[in-house]
Formats: C-alpha cells, sequence, structure tokens
C-alpha cells in the first residue's frame, strides 16, 4: 500500500494553485492538505499542517518563497520543499538550493515533471528541471571564478523581511506595521542592514534584493 504525501500548496495566483491542485490530487498517493497565497501564510501553514512536502513559488508579495522556504526548513527540517519558478533567470538558482529546497520545477513544465519532484522529495530524493539543473551548474562555476557568490546569511531572519518589504515600497510605518513591531526597531533594522551590505541608499537595498531572489525586477 502506498504511503500518502501531504502536499502544502503556495502561490499567490488562485487559479494556478486550483490548476496544481487537480494535477496533484489525479494521483491517489497525493492529498492537498492546504494552500496559501503568501510566503508568510506558508509558513503558518507549515507549522499548523505539517506537510510532507510544500509546493512553493518563489515570486510573492510581502514574504517571498525563498525566504518562506528558509524560515520553513530552519524550523521543520524535515519538511520537503519544491520550488516553483516562471523564469529560467540565474539571480534565483542558486538561492533555491541555498535556501534549502529539496527540488525546482519550471511553471511551464509543471505537470509531469511537478510530480516527478514531488514523488522525489518525499522519499528524501532531489529533482530539478533538466533546464534549472544546467543553468544552476554553469551560474555557480561562473560566479565561484567571479569570487561573486553572495550569502543571504549575512542577513539575520528578521532583516530579510524587513528588506524585503522596503524593496517593494513599504514605509518603515507599513513595515511595522506587518511584523508588528515599532517603527524605532524597524528603523535600526534598516541601518543594521546597510551596514552589513556596504549600501547608502534604498535604490542599492532594492537591488541587493532583485538580486538575491526576495523581489522580481518591474
Amino acid at each position: 500500500m502506498l504511503m500518502e504525501t501531504k502536499v502544502l500548496l503556495v502561490d499567490d495566483h488562485a487559479i494556478l494553485r486550483d490548476g496544481l491542485r487537480m494535477v496533484l490530487e489525479a494521483q491517489p498517493q497525493i492529498r492537498v492538505v492546504g494552500e496559501a497565497g503568501d510566503g508568510r501564510e506558508a509558513v503558518e501553514l507549515a507549522e499548523k499542517l505539517q506537510p510532507d512536502v510544500v509546493v512553493m513559488d518563489i515570486a510573492m508579495p510581502t514574504l517571498n518563497g525563498l525566504e518562506a522556504t528558509r524560515q520553513i526548513k530552519r524550523r521543520w527540517p524535515q519538511i520537503k520543499v519544491v520550488i516553483l519558478t516562471m523564469h529560467e533567470n540565474q539571480q534565483y538558482l542558486t538561492q533555491i538550493v541555498k535556501a534549502g529546497a529539496t527540488g525546482a520545477v519550471l511553471k511551464r513544465s509543471a505537470g509531469t515533471e511537478l510530480l516527478t519532484a514531488v514523488s522525489a522529495a518525499a522519499h528524501g530524493q532531489t529533482y530539478f528541471s533538466p533546464a534549472i539543473a544546467s543553468m544552476m551548474l554553469e551560474d555557480y562555476r561562473a560566479r565561484l571564478s567571479e569570487g561573486d557568490v553572495e550569502d543571504p546569511e549575512i542577513l539575520t531572519e528578521r532583516e530579510r523581511e524587513v528588506l524585503q518589504l522596503v524593496a517593494e515600497g513599504k514605509t518603515n510605518q507599513e513595515i511595522a506595521g506587518l511584523l508588528f513591531l515599532s517603527i524605532k526597531t524597524v528603523q535600526t533594522h534598516r541601518a543594521h542592514i546597510m551596514e552589513k551590505l556596504g549600501v547608502h541608499d534604498r535604490t542599492d537595498l532594492v537591488k541587493y534584493a532583485i538580486r538575491m531572489g526576495m523581489v522580481t525586477p518591474d
């Protein structure tokens, strides 16, 4: 008898989640136990539902999929994460592995490949779309030779959350409300982020956030 795999779907587009649910639940051994529309909700549902596998979009508001993956893997390392990405963009690819994902699939291939990735993750194995795997290796080699492998762990979890919201154009007051912090605390976090990254204005923060896959360019 096949073991059931509990899956949490995370994407900010409800129509896409409906399509993914249909693909996954066509398999008798897979059960979608919940859906989330952003990374913050994903972390909350991961704690509540304890899925076996999270299918996670990268580009989402408030908290992106890479940061949500980091938080989930730090708190519940037994939960596997499969990343969904629309872009074959090198700026994201090494960060997918650094975040702790066990697989990644291009959205345009999110049919058979997604089922393969979810099954592999449930059995403790990895699966990356061939196009993603090839680009990840090529990108890492290039960055390594240039000494340009940036580490998101230079910032704390809270600082990465603040940075994404800053890059999304949120004011200090709005960030304080979203993260349940005082405005003074948000200002302190921003100062620490700038100091650690060696940047001096919001434009540089946005550029860094884009390079790290926290937000997408407009």
